[in-house]
């Protein structure tokens, strides 16, 4: 008995969507073009480079008619990607497992849905579990995940201070 009330206090106490280890999510309360330019501003001042933009819902949109009813199921409002560098750790990598490269450049995907704004990060660490780059993937997921709490910190209206971000060479 004991352990059937275990059993039913845990199922209670889980999310209905565990999520993927693999990808960490934040959701904000934002529309797509505030969440982007925040998360924007954040990567750069942490010295995350953005160099490449798609935005994806404009190029999956060009397909809505040969698509028909499979197109935008779940009826997505924008979704765009931010392709962002930083190349002092783009050398840790390499120099510790030139194949961890393949992480490189990394990106984030913004998706907004019913006026809200979830912002989709593949985890270096997980990615490189087992290579000899792990370690330096940790500290890169670890500072791009500082520059995202913090813009999701300030997109909920709570600012970090100024002047707070991850310094790197």
């Amino acid at each position: 008995m004991k352990r059937l009330v275990l059993l039913l206090t845990c199922l209670w106490l889980a999310p209905v969507h565990a999520g993927n280890d693999n990808v960490r999510v934040w959701a904000v309360d934002q529309t797509l073009t505030k969440t982007y330019k925040v998360v924007y501003q954040h990567l750069e001042q942490n010295n995350f480079f953005v160099v490449f933009e798609p935005d994806i819902q404009s190029n999956l949109s060009r397909f809505a008619d040969r698509w028909g009813e499979d197109y935008n199921r779940n009826r997505l409002e924008g979704i765009r990607a931010m392709v962002f560098c930083n190349g002092w750790y783009a050398n840790q990598v390499s120099n510790a497992d030139p194949d961890m490269l393949a992480m490189c450049p990394l990106h984030l995907t913004l998706v907004q849905q019913l006026g809200k704004t979830r912002i989709l990060f593949v985890r270096p660490g997980a990615i490189a579990a087992g290579s000899k780059a792990q370690r330096v993937a940790g500290e890169l997921e670890a500072d791009v995940v500082k520059a995202v709490d913090a813009a999701v910190m300030e997109l909920s209206g709570n600012a970090p201070a100024a002047g707070e971000g991850v310094q790197r060479p």
